[in-house]
């Protein structure tokens, strides 16, 4: 005996059934994590408009101010390359002895990552407090702590490249009895040199953006001038100072794509 088959719904139908399911959880999630928070929304709507004035201060900007923030813009930088670069290069070891795939003792292995899981787990913001009590107001607390912070950032997206690379030229040179070090420099690393140039250059791009807000710490850059024009209001010159940073960041950013390019 056979039975009429059920008319079912076209794909698009479903989607739109999935689609609406979606917003609702999704706006049950905000309403619950405003509750949950203690979020005052009909604060942000009744002050719109002072965020409104904001904007129309930043839209005309300060570019006499300019001369004044290039060489602190300089002094960031050179802290976001330096930091970057220490950081990076203690990343390399740590990150060879945190992959599973290279080192075979698990306890060693865990303790490595216990460390870069700590390392993870401190702000850069409290690092720059730190470091700034320690070393005092200047660069030198911006560049220790943008070398930490990156340290743990590239060490983790390192090991898990290193974790996916092709065992087979490692096999190969392990048979002709070449050595840890050997294996690493010739079948590892050029497996994985152009992740890790991505790796670094967003890095800095990161540190770049993490300098301005170090400043506030008195941990040198431009941020010390991005505070000050926001202490004064003066909103004009703290547009300039958003607007050379993004070009800053553009231009590493099309470093990195033209090295991505070069390499692959």
């Amino acid at each position: 005996m056979s039975y009429p088959e059920m008319p079912q719904r076209p794909w698009r139908q479903r989607y739109h059934v999935q689609a609406i399911a979606w917003v609702v959880g999704l706006i049950i999630l905000l309403v619950l994590s405003s509750w949950a928070t203690g979020a005052n929304f009909g604060m942000f709507l009744a002050n719109i408009d002072q965020f409104t004035v904001l904007l129309v201060q930043m839209s005309h900007p300060a570019w006499d101010y300019l001369s004044v923030i290039i060489q602190p813009l300089y002094e960031t930088i050179q802290m976001a390359i330096l930091g970057t670069t220490i950081g990076a290069a203690f990343a390399v070891p740590f990150s060879v002895l945190a992959a599973h795939n290279l080192v075979s003792n698990k306890y060693l292995r865990g303790l490595i990552r216990l460390v870069l899981d700590l390392v993870r787990t401190l702000p850069d913001l409290l690092l720059a407090a730190i470091f700034v009590a320690v070393f005092g107001i200047g660069s030198t607390a911006g560049v220790v702590t943008l070398a930490i912070f990156s340290f743990g950032m590239v060490s983790k997206l390192f090991y898990e490249v290193i974790e996916t690379i092709d065992m087979g030229p490692l096999e190969a040179m392990k048979s002709v009895g070449a050595s840890k070090v050997t294996i690493i420099w010739y079948a590892v690393l050029p497996q994985i040199l152009n992740q890790f140039v991505s790796y670094f250059l967003y890095t800095l791009e990161i540190n770049v953006r993490a300098s301005t807000v170090l400043g506030y710490l008195g941990a040198g850059g431009i941020g010390v001038y991005l505070q000050r024009s926001l202490d004064q209001f003066n909103y004009s010159a703290t547009a300039v100072i958003i607007l050379a940073t993004l070009v800053v960041v553009m231009v590493i950013d099309g470093i990195s794509n033209h090295l991505r390019r070069v390499l692959l």
